[in-house]
């Protein structure tokens, strides 16, 4: 598909005029890939984020620590992401998509391999560390995906390119609720315990090994064509006209912003507290039923997947945003 834009479009032609030549607006085919791609290896770091907290009863008796430090290993995404937000969110500016891109598929599968030293009780302390290299990698994928959908997709594709990108990212939270009962059943052996966590474990880590090969094949930084006339502009300003530390400043001031960062973390916080705690809820009233608490959070999750998925798509066709 191409789109030629004319040539005396609004605010186009400022940025025409400082590059010099003419800009044509056109979709790459390989914008399908690139947000595929990004959506599977945040699946994979959404499911790595869940799997302890799901089966939380099981992993404390294999490591014989208390339930609590178990809601850690789900935790410690949100307490690194805290101090990493800014820092990461400089470098995606600053370095573009593609550093993004590799950085967090390479965080993953590292996290994912350190976890495979972790297989005996006392090995407790290396399962964090690995959890812990996830939720780095989770920095580097939670800010993606509306760049990803403003420099690869057209305007009327936004939207639906962004409720896309997060799919993956629940879906992996949906498997993460849903495999792991089924692999690691409640078993009071810790040796074929310790056989049912290698399975899920070498599972996870071969998984993200070969999405991080395929990000350095496939995800590429920007189309070779801009696809709206917002994106050429964009990329015919120069570096001076923009600044980071200004952007955020302006935001901290716009009272619509803060309005919408404090409903958007009551809502999140909610619902990763109680994706956190769904296993110990259920367990507390029903013993021995880990998989329907899995089946739980399978279905609080594909409720919230639906509505997004079809939010995007409204929001493309109706722009009512408010």
């Amino acid at each position: 598909m191409v789109q030629q834009e004319p040539a005396g479009a609004p605010g186009l032609a400022e940025g025409e005029a400082a590059a010099g030549t003419a800009v044509e607006v056109r979709l790459s085919r390989r914008r399908w890939a690139v947000v595929l791609l990004f959506s599977s290896y945040s699946l994979c770091n959404a499911f790595q984020w869940i799997q302890y907290g799901s089966i939380n009863n099981v992993f404390a008796h294999f490591y014989g620590v208390s339930d609590f430090a178990i809601d850690w290993l789900s935790m410690c995404y949100m307490v690194t992401y805290i101090p990493l937000l800014f820092p990461v969110a400089w470098l995606l500016d600053k370095r573009g998509l593609r550093p993004i891109a590799l950085a967090g598929s390479a965080l993953n599968a590292l996290g994912a391999w350190v976890k495979l030293g972790s297989l005996k009780p006392q090995l407790f302390p290396v399962t964090v560390l690995g959890q812990v290299i996830c939720s780095m990698a989770q920095v580097f994928i939670l800010g993606m995906p509306s760049r990803i959908a403003s420099v690869w997709f057209s305007s009327h594709e936004v939207s639906t390119a962004c409720s896309f990108a997060v799919f993956g990212n629940q879906l992996g939270i949906a498997l993460g609720f849903l495999v792991p009962p089924v692999l690691v059943p409640n078993l009071k052996d810790v040796e074929k315990l310790a056989y049912h966590i290698r399975i899920m474990f070498f599972m996870t880590a071969g998984v993200a090994t070969a999405l991080f090969i395929l990000v350095v094949i496939v995800f590429k930084e920007k189309p070779l064509h801009p696809p709206s006339r917002a994106q050429a502009l964009i990329q015919s300003r120069t570096t001076e006209e923009y600044s980071y530390v200004q952007s955020i400043r302006r935001l901290l001031r716009n009272a619509n912003f803060l309005l919408l960062m404090v409903t958007y973390g009551l809502n999140v916080g909610c619902f990763y507290a109680l994706s956190t705690l769904l296993n110990r809820m259920v367990i507390h009233h029903y013993p021995g039923e880990e998989v329907n608490a899995g089946r739980i959070g399978l279905t609080i999750i594909l409720s919230g997947m639906v509505g997004a998925l079809i939010s995007g798509i409204w929001l493309d066709r109706t722009k009512t945003y408010k």
